[in-house]
């Protein structure tokens, strides 16, 4: 199972069906790896999924192993989509003449789901770049609910003294985030703190998030002993040898980041200088379940660098820039030979020197202006930015080239920003 989508044509669908994990314990694909756990009083379900023929399908298929009337559905996090498809959950229920299910999140989420409605037009923008979307097919397409009821740190849900599972609060991607524990079983899902990809921290666009209360979840997690962990995205970790391997070798990378990059910050260094002088060590950072496949390690250490500064990059030219179209214009003026910094920027990309090649073309690349060097230069960086992509593995980045490359092509860079 790959961590992530690999074409715009998924978001973030892991396929379709259901598998066991124990006796009343099951995985539906969906958005992500959905998770159900039967207890005395029903079902209980891990994220409804992001509507449509895609949540239908999820039911049609719980209703595979299973006739017991849903008696919670709870999120497992905030981001949109993968709990989308709750109304039809709850009409499904309807149909069937049950008692409306219980509908509960993490008390944090309330105020996500607020800033995500306050900025949906942002939200709905950013995610049809980063899933390479065409700009507006992300219009409307996935709601944002509420939950019903919310709790702080720990719920258990159905009969101590009989069978049961419990909530656990799971501050990772999100700080809404939770993981469920069936002790029974001793069965983890995880929930987004667990994936078969480094930790998804410092990602490009989205807001920060905290590396050492990540590695903190994953100590938490670890000491419950679980047998099977049931990852968000990715096949189960099997055996609590390897459960505790996994969980434990990753908090620990996680605050080797931290720990170096407040090395290097006291050492004077800033961000590009402390993302050049890292090195991660193998033991921690080459292991099957910390490969680049949606996040990155470099960008674990930017999120913590951001989380000990502030906005400046240290040039001071920067604390109170002009108007970008005032810079656009007085660079335009200054830069009087235009073909040869086009000269020098396809020297770079003939030697395959993508990232330097990008840097020159930038300095025309950039200029708001009608320019015919201009436009040149935006249709070299286009197609560079797609030769940089396969030099990185993480799935986002390539998603950031392809995107960018498509709206420089397009003519539509402004929409982002891009220039």
């Amino acid at each position: 199972m790959n961590t992530k989508p690999s074409t715009s044509d998924a978001f973030l669908i892991t396929g379709e069906g259901v598998d066991a994990v124990a006796p009343g314990l099951w995985i539906v694909r969906g958005q992500g790896n959905t998770f159900v756990a039967e207890i005395d009083a029903g079902l209980v379900v891990i994220d409804s999924g992001p509507g449509g023929k895609v949540t239908r399908g999820m039911i049609d298929s719980l209703r595979t192993v299973s006739d017991r009337p849903v008696h919670a559905i709870c999120f497992s996090h905030g981001h949109i989509g993968y709990n989308s498809g709750l109304p039809l959950w709850l009409e499904h229920a309807r149909q069937r003449g049950d008692a409306p299910p219980r509908v509960i999140a993490h008390a944090n989420l309330p105020r996500r789901a607020a800033r995500y409605r306050e900025t949906m037009a942002l939200q709905e923008r950013m995610a049809e770049l980063q899933f390479r979307r065409e700009p507006g097919t992300m219009t409307g397409k996935f709601p944002v609910h509420d939950p019903a009821e919310v709790f702080d740190t720990v719920l258990v849900l159905g009969d101590l003294n009989g069978r049961h599972v419990v909530l656990i609060w799971s501050p990772s991607e999100t700080d809404d985030a939770v993981a469920l524990w069936c002790p029974a079983e001793r069965v983890l899902y995880g929930g987004p703190a667990v994936i078969d990809s480094i930790p998804n921290l410092g990602t490009p666009f989205r807001t920060q998030r905290d590396t050492v209360r990540w590695a903190g979840t994953l100590e938490r997690l670890a000491h419950l002993r679980p047998q099977r962990v049931v990852r968000e995205f990715g096949p189960c970790i099997e055996g609590e040898q390897e459960v505790q391997r996994v969980l434990l070798d990753t908090a620990r990378a996680l605050r080797w980041v931290r720990d170096e990059v407040v090395r290097l910050m006291n050492q004077g260094l800033g961000e590009r200088e402390i993302l050049e002088a890292v090195r991660f060590p193998a033991d921690l950072f080459a292991q099957p379940w910390m490969q680049p496949t949606y996040g990155d390690p470099h960008w674990i250490v930017r999120d913590v660098y951001r989380s000990e500064n502030g906005w400046w990059d240290r040039n001071p030219t920067q604390l109170h820039p002009a108007a970008p179209s005032a810079v656009s214009a007085a660079l335009a003026r200054a830069l009087t030979d235009k073909p040869a910094v086009l000269a020098e920027a396809r020297r770079l990309a003939d030697r395959s020197e993508w990232q330097l090649a990008l840097h020159v073309v930038d300095l025309l690349a950039l200029l708001d202006v009608d320019d015919p060097d201009v436009h040149t230069a935006r249709q070299l960086k286009a197609h560079w930015l797609r030769r940089r992509a396969s030099d990185v593995r993480s799935y986002v980045s390539k998603s950031l080239y392809h995107g960018c490359a498509d709206l420089l092509e397009k003519g539509q860079q402004a929409r982002f920003g891009i220039h």
